[in-house]
Parts: C-alpha cells; structure tokens; sequence
C-alpha cells in the first residue's frame, strides 16, 4: 500500500501500476489527457463528456476505453490532492520550475537508488561438471557471487552449463555497460 506524503492519503496498489502506463504515452497523447482532466475540473458535473472525450481518446489512440477510465482515476489523484490540500498556482509554478530544472539529477540519483538493493560486490567462477566413470559428461560453471545486502554480504552460489553461463555473462556485461552511461 502507498500513501501520498503530501496528503497522507492510502492509494490502492494498482496507482503504480496506472502510471506505469500512463509514462507510456507519448507527449501528445499525454498533453490531451491532461486537457480532458482538467475540463472535468473545470466542470465537475460534466461526467458524460468527460466518459465521451476518454473513449474517443481510447479510439484515436487504439486502447480499451475500460482500462482508461481507470487510468483516469488515478491520474486525477494528483490535482485533487493539490486541491483538498489548498496549493496555490504559485506554488504549482514553483514547484514545476524546481522540477524542470533539478529533474536530470533527480532522475540519476532515483535511478542509483533503485541499482543500489543488491549491490554485487564480487564474482568468482570456476570449471566442473557431473561425470560418469572420471569423464565429464556435463561441462558447468560454478558461480560464487558476493552481494552486498545492506551493511553484510551474502555469497550466493550457482551452477550453470555453458550456454546459460555464457548468457549470464552476456547480461552481466550489458549491465555493466549501462551502468557506465550513467556515470
């Protein structure tokens, strides 16, 4: 369960997920959505158009209207939370401006945040395999990983054959290339 901080409002958990989605849309889509939001503020009697003006989005942009509506409502929490709590249009644009302008760090540091839970400190790898008679009939790797989980380490231990090995590794050097864009 998530709970606002500015309003200290519990939110169901599937808010997460309708901004996950909502993120999806590109800028035009998103910039008509909010102009349909804050009609129905301006006119909060106005529910047929506002249901109208959704499934015509849904329609134009080739979604379900249903799962919309519900996208709505979660995308509206924001304005009313604004509003029951009484901020002011200046505070609006000054929090707007300190977010246009802080947002590239904010968005590094959420990111390191985010790749910091589980921090893999070390890795070693060596050659086994399960034989039959002395002959190794299954050529594995033996993975020994260090992670970093809070203020211990963990040696987290694993087997894996060559191609899910070379995989593995595949991954683990994408990862470490995208680690290096963001620093």
């Amino acid at each position: 369960i998530v709970q606002l901080q500015f309003t200290k409002d519990t939110l169901p958990d599937s808010v997460s997920n309708d901004f996950l989605n909502i993120n999806k849309f590109n800028e035009q889509q998103f910039t008509s959505l909010t102009e349909i939001v804050f009609n129905f503020l301006l006119e909060p009697k106005e529910t047929t158009r506002l249901l109208q003006q959704l499934s015509e989005f849904a329609e134009e942009n080739g979604m379900s209207a249903g799962p919309l509506r519900n996208r709505m409502k979660s995308f509206m929490l924001l304005p009313y939370g604004a509003l029951k709590k009484n901020l002011t249009a200046d505070q609006a644009a000054h929090f707007s401006q300190q977010w246009s302008s802080h947002y590239p760090v904010l968005s590094r540091l959420a990111v390191g945040q985010t790749l910091m839970v589980n921090q893999l400190v070390d890795m070693e790898w060596k050659f086994g395999g399960k034989t039959n008679n002395l002959r190794i009939e299954v050529p594995l790797r033996m993975l020994t990983l260090v992670i970093r989980k809070g203020n211990s380490t963990e040696n987290v231990y694993m087997e894996l054959t060559l191609p899910r090995f070379y995989n593995y590794l595949h991954e683990m050097e994408r990862a470490k290339a995208s680690m290096d864009c963001f620093s």
